[in-house]
This record gives structure tokens, sequence and C-alpha cells, in this order.
């Protein structure tokens, strides 16, 4: 019994100095098991060194450790790096790493259900539009009374008590004629003899044509007489003279441009032109021809038109006035 508790004791106490020394014990792929303490210092990517005796030391490749020693040489942090790309990856560590975590987007909270005017007062917005649409009613009620001819205030007033349905009874309402404007709508309207006349206007049976002869009978002929159409103002005379305006194409293009169509318009008719000139006076209706030196204007000579070349040059004065004028 001594014994054995003595060899257990000898035992416990290598196991110490074997822990102590740092020495573990390494299960190669081979099936080879190398005991020592491995040498940080010596890793490089080819292998490391386990010194397994004094003295003595043994180079293992990365490659002829098993999967477990490789684990754990992965812990110290200086031979990681060389370690990790000979560590298999099983499926469902891979699966763990390459995973995403999905994680939901903040949404906003929907609101509690209720009616359609409650969630139109439960916020700004729609307090807003309520009194947009509430001012909408009072204006369309104060054109309603303006064109139904019915008091402001009694429309308006009914509008805001009861909004939108007071504002189509009243455009429903026919209008409101004032007693004077009904009375001529209904003779007019009735055409009967027994219909009030206006005042100052004697009635047909009131009429005695034999009384005065200046007084015509209701039921008589009359002749229709039109009348005659107004004669159109005579408008005001418009002078251009050299030094003022220079006398070119575009001037009269630009000024004059009703005159060279064969149509006059409302603004040109009864429009003539008087060319002053160093040889005399041209009077015209109608620019015929222009280019860039000289002009050619429609003059009439008692029932003769004719043409009459006027050059550029020659030209002191342009009026544009009314033909009888």
């Amino acid at each position: 019994m001594v014994q054995r508790i003595g060899c257990l004791l000898v035992l416990a106490f290598l196991g110490l100095i074997t822990r102590a020394s740092g020495a573990e014990t390494y299960n190669l792929v081979t099936g080879e098991v190398v005991s020592g303490e491995v040498l940080v210092a010596s890793a490089n990517d080819l292998g490391v060194q386990i010194k397994v005796g004094e003295g003595e030391y043994q180079r293992v490749s990365w490659a002829q450790f098993s999967q477990e020693d490789l684990k754990k040489l992965a812990e110290i942090p200086k031979l990681q790096p060389f370690v990790e790309p000979f560590i298999e990856v099983t499926q469902a560590e891979r699966i763990a790493r390459t995973e995403v975590p999905i994680k939901p987007p903040p949404r906003l909270e929907r609101p509690a259900r209720q009616s359609l005017f409650g969630a139109l007062f439960s916020s700004g917005l729609g307090l807003f539009l309520m009194l947009v649409l509430y001012g909408a009613n009072l204006y369309a009620a104060y054109e309603i009374s303006v064109f139904r001819a019915q008091p402001a205030a009694l429309v308006c007033g009914a509008a805001a008590v009861v909004p939108v349905i007071a504002p189509i009874v009243f455009l429903s309402m026919p209008t409101k004629l004032k007693p004077e404007a009904e009375a001529a709508a209904a003779g007019a309207a009735a055409g009967a003899p027994g219909a009030a006349a206006p005042e100052g206007v004697p009635a047909e049976e009131e009429i005695n044509p034999m009384l005065d002869t200046h007084v015509a009978h209701p039921a008589g002929l009359k002749l229709a007489h039109e009348p005659e159409p107004a004669k159109p103002a005579a408008g005001p005379v418009t002078t251009y003279q050299r030094g003022q305006f220079t006398f070119n194409r575009r001037f009269f293009e630009t000024k004059f441009p009703g005159f060279f169509g064969t149509v006059r318009r409302d603004a040109d008719r009864g429009m003539v032109l008087v060319f002053k000139c160093s040889k005399g006076e041209h009077v015209g209706d109608r620019i015929t021809r222009i280019s860039a030196n000289d002009l050619h204007l429609q003059v009439h000579r008692g029932h003769v038109a004719e043409e009459v070349v006027i050059n550029f040059q020659d030209i002191q004065e342009v009026r544009l006035k009314p033909k009888d004028a």
C-alpha cells in the first residue's frame, strides 16, 4: 500500500515537472507521438521546432500536426498566423462564420385605427386642410349669395353652421329679383293687354288715336329705320422728318406694315401716306414694292392708279394722315 502511494506521488511529481517545463505531447498524422516543448521563436511557414530532450530538437511541419494539436497551437498568438491556414473548417463552422445577421430596419408605428374625421383632427396637417376647406366653403357661400341675390349674412351664416349642404341648397334656389325687376319681367313674359305699363307710358286701351294726330296707334304699321353708322373719327396726323428718322427699308417695313398688303386692316383703313420729296409731294395708299434704295408707291390721279418710284435720298418728310383730312 505504501509503495503504491509512493509511485503515485512520483508520477504526480514528474507530471508537475513536465508541465512546469512546458512539455506537451503531440499526435502526428503519421501515427508518431512527439513530446516536448514548442519553441515559438523557431516557427515559420514550414513548421516549428520541438525540444524533445536536453540538447535534442525535432522540426515538425504544420501539415504533420493533427487538427486537435493545430487548434491548441492556434491559441498561441505568435503561432496563429502560421497555423490557421492548416486548420480544416467544417461546414457548420463555415456557415457560422459567413452568416450575416439580419437586423430588421426601424419601422414607424402604425397609428391606431380611427374614423376619417378623427384622423384629420388628430394631426396638424389635417387641421390645416380642414381650415382651408372651411374657408373655401364660406367663400363659395358668399359667391352664391351674390349670384342668387340672397343676403350674404344669411347664406354665409347657414354655410358656417351647415357646411357644403347650405351652399348647395341656396344654389338650387331661383334668383331673388327686386320688385321692380319682377314687375318688368312679369310684364315682358306675359305680354297681355292688361299688364301694367311703366309709369309715364299710357296703356294700349288708354291710347285714342282720334285725340291727337301725333299719337301712333299700337296696331298701326310702322316703317323700320336703320340708324346710320357712325363715321369714324379722323385720326391724328403723324409726321416723320429727315434728321429725326432714317428713311430706309427697315423704317417703312416696321412703321407702315399695313400699307404693303392689298387688304387694309381696321387700324390703317382710311389712312394715306404723304411723301414730301425734293421734286414734290406724292399721296398714296399702298406700297407695292420696296428695295434697299427706293420704293414704289401707288397713287391715284383721278380714276387712274399708277406707281411712282421714290428714292429714299429724296424723301424729306413722311406723313400718315386720314384720307379726308
